[in-house]
C-alpha cells in the first residue's frame, strides 16, 4: 500500500512538471472551464507544436492590460477571420476556436493544405477581462475596481450573467453600424447592454477592428453561444443573395436555423459594422441550445463542436469563389 502511493505521488509530480502536450495528443482540454490564464497557456503550447503551420500575434490589450492574441494559420494574403467571446458569458466560443485553431494546424501539418494561397486568423477571446470577471475571479482586478464591477453588477457577488467588459461596456453594441439607434442600451456602465459613450471606444473593439482592416478578409464570422442560429442580415444591399446562399450552406453544415431579424434591428455588433464597411459576407453563429443569463454547460461541447468542426473549410472554399468574383469583375 505504501509503495502505491509513492509511486502515485510521483506519476502526479511529473504530470505536474511537464507541460500539457506531454500528456496527451490533444492540446485543447474542452472538459473545464476555460479562463484566460488556460487560454493564453494554450496559445503558446499550439505555437510550439506547429511552428510551421501558424503564428502568433498579440493584437492589442485590454482595458486591464490582459492580452489579445490572433493567431494566424497559413501564409496566404487573403484571409478569413473568426472570433469568440465578445461577451465574458460566452466563453464556451473561446474553447471552440481554439479547438478549432488546433484541428487546422494538425490537420496541415498532416498535409493538407485547404487553405491553398489564404489565411485563416483566430482571435478566440476578444473580451479576456469579461471573462476573468464572469468566472468569478474578480481578485485579479484592483482593489477599487472590485468595489466598481460589483456595483455594475447590481451589487451581488455571483458574475455568472456577466457580458460587459472591465469597465462596463458591452463590446458587441461598440460598432458605428447603427449605433446611435440602439434604444435598450443602459445610461451607465453595466453588467450588459451599455454601449458606451462613442463607438470603438473599448480597446478590446479597437484592437479587432485595427487588425480587420489590416488584414481585410473576405469573410467574417463572429461567434456567440447560445441559441444554435445563424444571424447574416444587416443592409447587405445588392450582395443579400450571395450572402444568403453562405448562410444557407453554414446552417445546412451546423444544423442551425436562419435568424430573421427583428424589422427595427439597428445593429451595434462586429458582423453589422463588417457588412457595412466592406459590402462582404459576415455571420454572426450563435452556438448551443439557448440559455438565459449565464455560460452554456460544458456538456454541449462534443455536439457543438461536430456541428462546427468544418466550417473553416467550408468559409475557405467560399472565400474563394467571391474572390475569383471580383478578380474576374475586374479582369473584364
Amino acid at each position: 500500500m505504501k509503495r502505491r502511493l509513492i509511486i502515485m505521488t510521483i506519476i502526479i509530480f511529473l504530470l505536474s512538471i511537464y507541460p500539457k502536450e506531454y500528456h496527451a495528443d490533444s492540446v485543447i482540454d474542452v472538459n473545464k472551464e476555460y479562463t484566460y490564464e488556460e487560454f493564453q497557456e494554450d496559445v503558446w503550447i499550439l505555437k510550439s507544436k506547429y511552428k510551421k503551420q501558424l503564428q502568433v500575434h498579440t493584437i492589442g490589450k485590454s482595458e486591464f492590460g490582459r492580452k489579445i492574441y490572433a493567431v494566424q494559420i497559413g501564409t496566404g494574403e487573403k484571409s478569413v477571420l473568426l472570433s469568440g467571446a465578445h461577451h465574458g458569458r460566452e466563453w464556451i466560443t473561446s474553447l471552440l476556436t481554439m479547438k478549432m485553431t488546433e484541428d487546422i494546424a494538425a490537420t496541415m501539418k498532416n498535409g493538407d493544405n485547404f487553405l491553398g494561397s489564404y489565411s485563416i486568423w483566430i482571435v478566440p477571446m476578444i473580451n479576456p477581462d469579461g471573462v476573468t470577471i464572469q468566472q468569478g475571479k474578480i481578485n485579479k482586478f484592483p482593489f477599487f475596481s472590485k468595489r466598481k464591477i460589483k456595483k455594475m453588477n447590481g451589487g451581488i457577488d455571483d458574475f455568472t450573467r456577466w457580458k460587459s467588459n472591465g469597465l462596463g461596456v458591452d463590446l458587441n453594441r461598440q460598432y458605428p453600424a447603427g449605433w446611435e439607434y440602439l434604444k435598450d442600451s443602459k445610461k451607465e456602465p453595466s453588467y450588459k447592454n451599455y454601449k458606451g459613450k462613442a463607438p470603438f471606444e473599448a480597446a478590446e473593439v479597437q484592437a479587432i477592428v485595427k487588425l480587420t482592416e489590416k488584414i481585410k478578409p473576405t469573410i467574417a464570422v463572429a461567434y456567440h453561444s447560445s441559441g444554435q442560429e445563424i444571424f447574416w442580415q444587416y443592409n447587405n444591399g445588392v450582395n443579400e443573395e450571395r450572402d444568403q446562399m453562405i448562410a444557407e450552406v453554414l446552417a445546412k453544415e451546423t444544423g442551425y436555423k436562419l435568424g430573421t431579424p427583428n424589422k427595427d434591428a439597428i445593429g451595434g455588433g462586429f458582423t453589422d459594422w463588417f457588412i457595412t464597411t466592406y459590402h462582404l459576407p459576415a455571420f454572426t453563429i450563435e452556438i448551443c441550445p439557448l440559455v438565459d443569463e449565464r455560460d452554456p454547460s460544458l456538456i454541449n461541447f462534443s455536439n457543438e463542436w461536430a456541428r462546427n468542426k468544418a466550417i473553416p473549410r467550408t468559409l475557405i472554399e467560399e472565400a474563394k469563389k467571391i474572390d475569383a468574383v471580383h478578380k474576374k469583375m475586374l479582369g473584364d
